[in-house]
Parts: C-alpha cells; structure tokens; sequence
C-alpha cells in the first residue's frame, strides 16, 4: 500500500512545479539542514545533482564545500549492476552523463569512497512516510548500494531524504530490502524517524 499514490502521480507533481518553486524550495532546504547538528558535524557527506523535478541541494552542497566538507555524488557503478558507487566531487570535478542522461563525476576508482566511510548521505526521494519509508525511482540503486546497513547498525553513515513536502504519503510498504531513513527534510520541515 502507497497511499493510494503511484511513482508516476509523485514524478509528475514534482515536475510541475515552477523554477521559482524549486529555488525557493531547495533555499529552504539549505536555511534548515544548514542548523541541523548532523550536518554541522559531518566531514564527509554525498548529495545528488536534482533531475526530474527532485528538490534541488545544490545550495546545500555548495554550502557544505565552502564549509570545507568533502563532498561526494553518486555514480552509477561501473561493474555492479544497478549499484551506485560516491565519486569525490568539486567544482572543477569532470562530469558526464550517464545512460540515464542525468550527470555524474567521471568515475576514477582513486577518488570513490565506500559508503560506510560517509557521515551523512542524502538521498532524493520520490515519496515518503512518517516511519522512514522511501519510494524512488523504482531501480533500487541506493538499497543495494546500502545493503550492508541490514547488517550493521552502527547509524553511519546517516541517511538523509529529500522531498518536497508534497511527495508525503500516508504509508509506503516496505520490502525486506528496502533501507529505512533516519532522517527526511522537506522545504517545510525535519522529521527524525523513530528507530525501529
């Protein structure tokens, strides 16, 4: 049960928003995130580049650089199959896109990081729940890339999703493989999911 809401409804109003409703979202999304003592603390974080209509954390990366926090961007892996991979990233990091068009730092194996080496890893988010529930894009990339997280429960890296408030839904079910969220910031509030 998703709420009664598909992938494709979500997509879709996110993509109708406006340019000025995006900026103004992804503003929002930095003021707040930006006070937040996760992100204060964190040395090495990933975010993602928006496509799609996602909620835009260009504002908090650019932040975070200036902040002098490493920062990171996913990647498809190059041999795992639909497994992510975190490239180093700055703002002179070559960048091409991917089979999906959306754009990537060119992978250079000296500059990934694993996962479990990240404080904080935000993540874009197609709908979400109260409890920590993700939908994305439906390829699974992040839950096989955080798999191991199943098995340790060591709270690093943090994982973080991103949304626009209005991709809420009353409740996502969840997989045996899906990876619960412990954080989820919207351009209107931080909801701290309860550990399960």
């Amino acid at each position: 049960m998703n709420g009664g809401v598909s992938r494709q409804q979500l997509r879709a109003e996110r993509r109708a928003l406006s340019t000025v409703e995006q900026h103004l979202a992804g503003n929002k999304l930095r003021s707040s995130l930006g006070r937040e003592r996760f992100f204060i603390d964190a040395e090495r974080i990933a975010l993602y580049l928006a496509n799609d209509g996602e909620i835009d954390p260009a504002e908090l990366l650019t932040t975070a650089l200036s902040n002098g926090k490493k920062c990171f961007l996913p990647a498809l892996h190059p041999t795992e199959t639909n497994t992510l991979c975190f490239v180093a990233y700055h703002h002179e990091t070559p960048m091409a896109p991917n089979k999906f068009g959306i754009l990537e730092p060119v992978f250079d194996i000296a500059q990934v990081a694993p996962p479990s080496s990240l404080d904080v890893i935000f993540m874009p988010l197609v709908g979400f729940d109260r409890l920590g529930n993700r939908m994305g894009m439906g390829g699974g990339y992040y839950d096989r890339t955080l798999a191991f997280m199943s098995e340790h429960h060591s709270g690093k890296p943090k994982l973080v999703g991103l949304a626009h408030s209005s991709q809420e839904v009353e409740l996502i079910s969840q997989q045996s493989w899906d990876i619960p969220l412990h954080v989820i910031a919207t351009d209107r509030e931080i909801i701290c999911v309860k550990q399960r």
